[in-house]
């Protein structure tokens, strides 16, 4: 009996937080679901940080969560970093793939975190192993590419079926996340059942950088400023020049 990723082992992380500036706005909330195989129970860790700065009330109205409420139940958002980190790099040591809906917004987001409290990088805090992503986002403009309409998470689920109780709860939208990547791979099986998770991985940044040049084309067609990063699960980090930080760049405002 063949077996594929989609029916394995699978984790999901999402975060809830102050905004949706990835360089500068901080995590509030965050939640890690696995689930080893479909129909299961799933095992849940959560966390709420006190981010150390004012929640807008942009922010609140999404996700709900208060300043008093982190003041009296969030714990440091240097501690809750670290043990988020943490938890990844057990499922990165564990060869479990996890899923991470629109990843290059809250992988990028929690690497500027840890860099801002222990000034470390993802990736360093990762370990050897790395994480293997799958992003739903990527893999359904993938499969249904001219498909017209949003593609939020509750767009997704609404378009496959799959229940979202509890939307911009982080624990709700990992496990929501988490049941739409299954639900994609089962239904194109022969457009993704055929690659290992680390294989999709590799495709996956692929697909995401042709994605992403399609939309920047559409921007400077239409007159729009706005710029598109192709990077994908992650953000390369940038120095005060503008320029990637790269171990041989030695540009005194990276420091």
């Amino acid at each position: 009996m063949q077996h594929y990723w989609y029916t394995g082992p699978l984790a999901s992380f999402d975060t809830e937080t102050t905004g949706v500036d990835v360089e500068h706005d901080r995590i509030v909330s965050a939640a890690l679901v696995v689930q080893l195989a479909p129909g299961t129970p799933v095992q849940t860790e959560t966390w709420l940080a006190d981010p150390g700065v004012p929640i807008p009330d942009g922010a609140r109205a999404v996700h709900g969560i208060t300043d008093d409420h982190v003041r009296a139940h969030g714990r440091p958002a240097r501690a809750v970093v670290a043990e988020i980190t943490r938890a990844l790099a057990a499922q990165a040591r564990a060869g479990r793939p996890v899923v991470v809906m629109n990843a290059p917004y809250d992988l990028t987001l929690l690497d500027r975190e840890l860099r801002r409290h222990h000034g470390l990088a993802l990736t360093g805090g990762l370990g050897a192993a790395g994480l293997v992503v799958l992003d739903p986002r990527v893999l359904d403009k993938h499969v249904d590419r001219y498909r017209k309409g949003r593609r939020t998470l509750t767009d997704l689920c609404a378009h496959y079926g799959v229940e979202l109780a509890g939307a911009h709860d982080a624990a709700a939208d990992a496990s929501a996340a988490l049941a739409l990547t299954r639900t994609i791979g089962a239904r194109y099986p022969a457009a993704l059942g055929g690659l290992t998770a680390a294989e999709l991985h590799l495709r996956q940044a692929i697909w995401h950088a042709a994605q992403a040049r399609g939309l920047q084309n559409w921007f400077d067609r239409s007159g729009t400023p706005e710029r598109v990063d192709l990077s994908w699960p992650l953000r390369p980090a940038r120095c005060g020049c503008g320029r990637r930080l790269e171990p041989e760049h030695g540009c005194e405002a990276a420091a």
